[in-house]
């Protein structure tokens, strides 16, 4: 009796032991912070690897089997001849890539621009997997998607996020300071706009001046980097306020809006359209953070994730990733989750 007890009392012990690791594990991988330094990143899973593709020369690529280590791969690209003739001044450094698994394929759209003008591109390339490792990997760069010209256009052609609506046709939003965000539908391989419906929708705006780069942080009017996620019936488009990569001068804020129709109107928990300044404020800096932005979500394993870019006040405002999951309220608002 006395041997069956202790039997019993090491399996309970045990299980215990196993649930708490399990909790820390689990708390651990919804809030983390890593020291890898980053910009505008997204995150997607293939099988059992996690894929980061942010910001960088050729554009940067890491993965992790755990979310929490995570392992430098080699860049997309080593040069993009297509950008270099479109794109004056072009040097490889691409920005804001953002990846989604479409028709069998990985599809990656990014932008290329010179800094602080709207002469600016986004392009698309394909693979069939992500994994380097794989005979199968390698990038088809299907060049210009869709530009924007300095002097002649009131948008940026940056930033871009694709998504499918309802019907499962393929949407393009984008857009960095000027009018504010734009969207645009594709034909049906996602290349090119679509030749029926050429139209381009704004969905988002902090002003109504058709400024060009701002650089006075005292300028609320500054927005970008969208991203749409289809959550049961609505549509979230989520945005950056304020002004990025200026370190510990940064002002970044992450908001957001919803709407049952992919071209709008979002409204913000106020009922206030995107469109004319609204978006309900997510994420901002706080005790730890200068500010935070330019974000991606995915859904990791049956729960969302919202994965951006903070700078940090530990370390002089250095950039660094961040990825926490995100929940939602009895509303269906969207809620980051602090443990």
């Amino acid at each position: 009796m006395h041997s069956l007890f202790a039997i019993k009392r090491f399996i309970l012990t045990t299980a215990a032991i196993v649930m708490v690791v399990a909790v820390l594990f689990c708390n651990k991988v919804h809030a983390q912070v890593s020291s890898i330094s980053v910009h505008d990143p997204v995150i997607i899973q293939q099988d059992s690897i996690y894929h980061i593709f942010c910001t960088g020369r050729g554009i940067s690529h890491w993965s992790s089997t755990n979310l929490i280590n995570w392992q430098k791969e080699k860049p997309v690209f080593d040069t993009l001849p297509w950008a270099v003739q479109e794109i004056t001044g072009f040097k490889n450094h691409i920005w804001a890539p953002d990846i989604s698994y479409y028709k069998g394929q990985y599809y990656l759209y990014y932008s290329i621009s010179t800094f602080g003008k709207n002469n600016s591109a986004i392009g698309l390339a394909t693979n069939a997997t992500l994994n380097p490792k794989d005979s199968n990997y390698k990038w088809l760069n299907h060049g210009k998607v869709f530009r924007s010209y300095a002097n002649k256009d009131r948008f940026n052609a940056i930033d871009p996020n694709f998504i499918t609506d309802n019907k499962g046709s393929p949407w393009l939003s984008f857009g960095s300071f000027w009018s504010g965000i734009k969207l645009i539908k594709l034909n049906v391989d996602g290349t090119s706009i679509n030749t029926t419906n050429n139209n381009i929708y704004s969905i988002a705006s902090r002003s109504s001046k058709d400024f060009t780069m701002v650089d006075s942080s005292k300028n609320d009017g500054a927005i970008e980097a969208p991203f749409i996620y289809k959550k049961n019936k609505y549509y979230y488009l989520f945005t950056s306020l304020a002004l990025c990569c200026r370190a510990e001068k940064s002002t970044y804020k992450i908001a957001v809006g919803r709407c049952t129709n992919i071209t709008g109107p979002y409204l913000d928990k106020q009922g206030i359209d995107m469109l004319h300044g609204g978006g309900t404020i997510l994420a901002a800096g706080d005790n730890n953070w200068y500010a935070v932005g330019h974000n991606g979500i995915a859904n990791l394993n049956g729960k969302d994730y919202i994965i951006y870019h903070g700078y940090d006040k530990n370390d002089n405002g250095k950039s660094k990733l961040v990825l926490q999951q995100l929940l939602w309220d009895a509303e269906g608002w969207p809620k980051i989750f602090k443990p």
